[in-house]
């Protein structure tokens, strides 16, 4: 009989430190319903997800180990790759020459600036069904930048063009044996790719 006085006691007292608890719980402050609240929809793809339901205006069949990383601003698709976790790859619409886009990337390796008659001589690769440059180095990354920290034994490599009157670029950096590994994937992802119409 003592035990059940003494369990009918312990359970008036955690009732009774519950009810306090749920006194003293206060909201203190709202948020007001926007066009930006939905339903969330299962089975989402990753431009739903990831760009607020409006698609890419760029579409490749990327390969399976890369990985799916949300589109910010610059970067139409944007993905990682390679065993260390520091390879990216990503798809932009920009302005500029090819010519200038070509020299930026490879400044960013510290590389001999291209001329024109050089971009006719480089090998080419389709890209959205239009003829692209093929650019690649490796050494630094980030050593004609002027700022941020380089990162000695990268490689890059990529493809720039002009589809459909928008140039596109597909750039691939990362560590060097990462991105030589890549290169036969992203030329066949380049192939792959189209602007939606």
């Amino acid at each position: 009989m003592k035990r059940i006085g003494f369990v009918i006691m312990a359970l008036c007292l955690v009732s009774v430190s519950c009810e306090k608890a749920a006194d003293r719980m206060t909201v203190k402050e709202t948020r007001v319903k926007t066009t930006k609240d939905r339903t969330p929809k299962l089975f989402a793809t990753s431009d739903e997800r990831f760009r607020d339901a409006k698609p890419s205006p760029v579409m490749g069949d990327a390969p399976e180990n890369w990985l799916v990383l949300p589109a910010k601003q610059f970067r139409e698709l944007n993905y990682r790759f390679g065993e260390s976790g520091l390879g990216e790859v990503y798809v932009s619409i920009t302005g500029g020459s090819i010519l200038e886009n070509v020299n930026r990337w490879l400044k960013q390796f510290g590389a001999e600036e291209m001329t024109a008659e050089d971009l006719i001589a480089t090998e080419k690769v389709m890209m959205g069904g239009a003829e692209g440059v093929w650019v690649a180095a490796s050494g630094t990354y980030g050593a004609g930048m002027g700022g941020g920290d380089e990162k000695p034994g990268y490689g890059l490599a990529g493809v720039i063009a002009v589809v459909d009157g928008k140039l596109v670029t597909l750039k691939m950096v990362g560590p060097t044996e990462e991105v030589e590994a890549e290169k036969a994937a992203l030329k066949a992802f380049a192939e792959s790719m189209k602007l939606a119409q």
